[in-house]
């Protein structure tokens, strides 16, 4: 029998992640994996780091926000890949690894013997995820990507907008944040076989290719004969009712996902008639009177606040929201009770980041180390995998790696 787990340890707790990534989607990727046990050692740049160290503002005593968003629960050690000892570094690490994870570019990575066919000839047993734009293979591989791109090639900004307007990017880092859960997802999965069976695997991850994913259900719709669609303020879905509408006060969405809970609807708001007719029984028949269900039920709704709307429909079991900002998110009453929000330690609540999607029983509390100072861990890294305190010595000396002592001894 396998012995239990130890209680609050992840699933991935015993797995050592390279990860040599910059920006969002890599770090995001890592991270998910660290949350799960894993432990994940940040390989970045000495002198300035990952780059999302400088997105910003807002700054906390010289922090992004952003980048102790996608951070914790690492280790940082900073390696000059452009000198051959820091290379060589690189590789030791990776040596003893059971994931790397990169998102260079693919000239950059041959060159440095670092590309995915070197790497699992040599280590055959690694999981190596590669993360770009569109892809290791087709016409553009070779092209840089980042969020804003992938959201505009594959349709997702096309449907994204008001009504009448020009499409809009989804205001979040969306590519890059599904990207990494889709990478952490298929991380997870190839590390099973490799548990069971000491066999590596190649994750071609790219955000175009999450973003098309994102718009499977409107990319299947347009090719089975729906017309192309275009930014509608988020009024056009295949569901109808399934909006937003004006209260007397503020905004509310409302989501009627069959026919039982369309009746049910209309009777909670008193619109009886509508929950009678016949043209209205399915959803077909909805969609096609959609402009005539919204101006009723909006006339309706505009009669009341909000907040008696929301009682109302949770009595009658709808699906409903206020449109809340994020003053209102923070303090959420569900988002508080589930802890949600991670304060990072040390900051006294100035910085937090979002506790990840999902929730083990096996860890009742989350891990929450705080992103690292870059080079922090550089020489307790080293000393694990076998360097003495002169060989340290001599790759400080020589820049290749830098370290957290270095920094404050102004060397």
């Amino acid at each position: 029998m396998q012995p239990e787990p130890e209680p609050g340890t992840g699933p991935l707790t015993g797995l050592k992640v390279i990860d040599l990534t910059t920006s969002y989607a890599g770090p995001t990727a890592a991270m998910y994996l660290a949350d799960l046990g894993a432990d994940v050692i940040k390989v970045e740049r000495p002198g300035t780091g990952d780059d999302a160290r400088w997105w910003g503002p807002p700054f906390v005593e010289s922090r992004s926000a952003w980048f102790a968003s996608a951070n914790r629960n690492k280790r940082s050690v900073a390696i000059d890949l452009r000198k051959p000892s820091g290379l060589a570094t690189l590789r030791t690490l990776i040596s003893t690894a059971d994931v790397f994870i990169e998102n260079l570019n693919p000239a950059k990575l041959r060159s440095a013997k670092i590309d995915p066919a070197s790497l699992q000839e040599e280590f055959p047993h690694l999981v190596y995820c590669a993360i770009s734009g569109f892809g290791l293979t087709g016409p553009d591989q070779s092209l840089p990507g980042y969020d804003l791109v992938a959201q505009a090639r594959s349709g997702l900004m096309s449907v994204t907008g008001a009504a009448g307007g020009t499409p809009q990017r989804v205001s979040t880092a969306l590519s890059d944040i599904v990207t990494g859960m889709c990478a952490a997802l298929a991380i997870s999965a190839a590390v099973v076989r490799q548990r069971d069976h000491g066999i590596g695997e190649l994750i071609d991850m790219s955000l175009l290719d999450c973003d098309l994913a994102l718009m499977a259900p409107r990319i299947a719709a347009y090719v089975a004969g729906a017309p192309e669609p275009a930014p509608s303020g988020g009024t056009d879905s295949v569901l109808a009712v399934y909006q937003t509408f004006s209260a007397a006060d503020r905004d509310i969405a409302i989501a009627i996902g069959n026919d039982a809970m369309w009746v049910r609807f209309c009777e909670a708001i008193g619109l009886h008639h509508l929950a009678r007719d016949e043209r209205l029984t399915g959803n077909e028949g909805r969609r096609s009177n959609r402009s005539t269900i919204v101006d009723a039920v909006g006339a309706c709704l505009r009669e009341r606040p909000a907040a008696d709307w929301l009682t109302v429909l949770a009595d009658a079991q709808v699906p409903c929201s206020l449109v809340q900002g994020l003053a209102e998110v923070i303090v959420d009453s569900q988002v508080v009770a589930r802890g949600s929000l991670l304060p990072v330690p040390g900051t006294d609540g100035r910085l937090c980041s979002v506790h990840s999607p999902f929730r083990l029983a096996s860890i009742p509390q989350p891990r929450n180390d705080p992103s690292p100072q870059r080079a922090a861990h550089t020489t307790e890294v080293l000393r694990e995998h076998g360097f003495s305190e002169a060989e340290i010595d001599q790759l400080v000396t020589t820049g290749a790696v830098e370290t957290a002592e270095h920094q404050r001894a102004g060397r």
